[in-house]
């Protein structure tokens, strides 16, 4: 016991209290407010002593052993018959089930012996509202938000741990699966909807698996499968082929109906790689091959696909070099009306020069340079080249000719593109005679062009092109909300249109079309006399353009004292017009 000169006590107190009980009584309502929960159990395991936060956090009667007796409470008192006979001390955090619910206590267990007897002393503080933060801590750092998959850590550290017990843990699967066309779900429905899709797509990959198996979100619209056990490819192959074809059923979501489908690449441990990084990238290759030859399917690693992707890095390695190195140039085909057989404008179509001063065509490296973010260097390259030319161009083509810049949809839809490059335009002092021209995609998806960038245009005087009509993601619907100068019909529509009456038909909607819209029509890829002579005969089109006319021409090549009108000129002279319109007009086939 304490000595009562340790304590101020009152002097009712002091007089009608000993001073060993006035002690006691003051003991205990310290113990009782101390906001730390303490009790003490003896070496059956049995409560003497609780005080009221340990009454609170166990959810029984403090200072009362024998009320202490709820089933709850029998892991505590295995736990100090255990301690008591080891005779050590622990601190150790415990889940309880208490008057506030659920809680997790950090618990510090003290043997010790009062008199004759011993004692487990425990002092318990309640860190639920710690563990909690460490647990929102621990999801947003391994677990995705929007679906609750596990991210990459999470499967990445799986994987490792397999490799690392690959004797006894035996064979696994990775498969990348990547969403086809999810830009365009997000644009045309939106982002709501297309996080609505994610959230279901997760649940139908996760409805077939395995508690061993784990799946896994690691960006967007891209998901890793870990598959564990396997034990032959076949069964792998089987079981993705049944996702995807689920996969292809739609999805309803806010009263719309999505469809979809994935790619997907895998490899297998250990055939295809001894680490996690090898494994990943070698289906990350493999995913890469279906989405090149069509989507929507399954692909697993081989050899072969290392060497592609060894090829492909050498492009992109090209393509930096080039860049940095301005071994770009453009080419300038011609917009020829072919009733007046006058240049109407000119299209500026960009070049690369390898490193031998071969001239490379776009199809090398286009597609390439939008998907490495190289895209608008090149744009600005092709704006930079018209500027410094301007005075040869002029005095080739004419003063009044347009000259249209592409622009990659994903361009167009880029503010952080297109409004420094607006500007650029703007800066020329000759913006009136630039043309934009787009695909479909960039006008009918639900993105910033047609809302913000086309008013952004139209406030300098650039004009907006569609090119390769009729090929896209356009719709009545869509295209009736589009304001557009120009309709550029693709070639598919043209070539040989003078004997295939289908695309005739199509061809003509698409002028009534045009024309109710207020649309100027280009007909792209006339390559020769019949293709000009029905479109002269049989449609009110009025300017073309192709190599018919004029193959693209160099900045070099361009002479001011022969301008590329006469060759188009002369091209269209091998026919007078007006005989073309007669020939044609014989033909009862050919009449409108």
């Amino acid at each position: 016991m304490y000595s009562s000169d340790r304590f101020n006590f009152s002097d009712d107190a002091s007089e009608g209290l000993g001073t060993a009980e006035a002690e006691l009584r003051f003991l205990r309502g310290v113990l009782r407010q101390l906001p730390a929960g303490v009790t003490v159990q003896d070496e059956h395991g049995r409560f003497l002593l609780v005080n009221d936060a340990a009454s609170i956090q166990l959810g029984a009667a403090a200072n009362s052993a024998d009320r202490v007796s709820a089933p709850h409470l029998d892991s505590r008192r295995a736990a100090c018959r255990e301690l008591l006979a080891q005779g050590r001390t622990v601190i150790a955090e415990e889940k309880v089930a208490g008057e506030r619910g659920a809680q997790t206590l950090l618990t510090a267990h003290r043997p010790a012996r009062i008199g004759e007897q011993r004692v487990l002393i425990s002092s318990s503080a309640d860190i639920s509202e710690q563990k909690d933060f460490e647990d929102q801590l621990f999801r947003a750092a391994y677990y995705d938000e929007l679906t609750g998959l596990p991210m990459r850590r999470v499967v990445e550290h799986r994987a490792d741990n397999l490799v690392r017990r690959g004797r006894i843990e035996g064979r696994f699967a990775l498969a990348f699966l990547d969403l086809d066309n999810f830009k365009y779900i997000n644009d045309y429905y939106g982002h709501a909807t297309g996080d609505a899709m994610l959230v279901e797509l997760a649940k139908r990959i996760s409805r077939d698996l395995r508690e061993s198996d784990l799946l896994s979100r690691i960006s967007g619209d891209e998901f890793l499968l870990l598959l564990h056990p396997i034990e032959r490819a076949e069964e792998v192959a089987e079981f993705l082929q049944g996702l995807l074809h689920r996969l292809n059923a739609p999805f309803f979501i806010d009263g719309a109906e999505v469809f979809a489908s994935a790619s997907v690449g895998v490899s297998l441990y250990p055939e295809h790689g001894a680490s996690y990084d090898v494994l990943r990238q070698n289906a990350d290759l493999a995913m890469y091959r279906v989405k090149n030859s069509g989507k929507g399917a399954l692909a697993f690693f081989s050899s072969a696909m290392e060497h592609e992707a060894l090829a492909r890095m050498k492009v992109e390695q090209s393509l930096r070099l080039a860049i940095l190195e301005k071994r770009f140039c453009c080419a300038f085909q011609a917009k020829v009306d072919i009733r007046t057989e006058e240049i109407k404008g000119i299209e500026a179509l960009v070049r690369l020069r390898d490193n031998e001063g071969v001239i490379q065509a776009p199809g090398s490296f286009i597609n390439l340079a939008v998907e490495l973010g190289l895209i608008d260097e090149l744009a600005h390259l092709v704006l930079d080249e018209i500027v410094k030319s301007i005075d040869l161009i002029n005095d080739t083509f004419g003063h009044e000719a347009t000259i249209s810049i592409n622009v990659a949809a994903k361009q167009a839809s880029n503010p952080d593109f297109m409004q420094p490059f607006a500007q650029a335009i703007e800066a020329t002092g000759f913006p009136k005679r630039f043309m934009i021209e787009v695909t479909e995609d960039a006008f009918v998806t639900r993105s910033h062009f047609q809302d913000e960038i086309v008013p952004l245009l139209r406030r300098i005087g650039v004009g907006i092109s569609i090119d390769d009509f009729g090929i896209g993601y356009s719709s009545l619907s869509a295209l009736a909300d589009i304001t557009a100068d120009e309709i550029k019909i693709d070639r598919s529509f043209i070539t040989d249109i003078h004997k295939r009456p289908r695309s005739q038909g199509i061809l003509r909607a698409i002028e009534s079309l045009s024309e109710a819209l207020g649309m100027t029509v280009i007909a792209e890829g006339i390559e020769s006399f019949e293709e000009l002579a029905y479109l002269q005969a049989a449609t009110k089109i009025r300017y073309a353009q192709g190599y018919y006319f004029s193959r693209p021409i160099f900045l070099e090549e361009l002479k001011p004292a022969i301008p590329i009108a006469s060759e188009a000129r002369m091209s269209l002279a091998s026919r007078p017009v007006q005989e073309n319109r007669q020939a044609y007009a014989r033909s009862s086939r050919y009449r409108r």
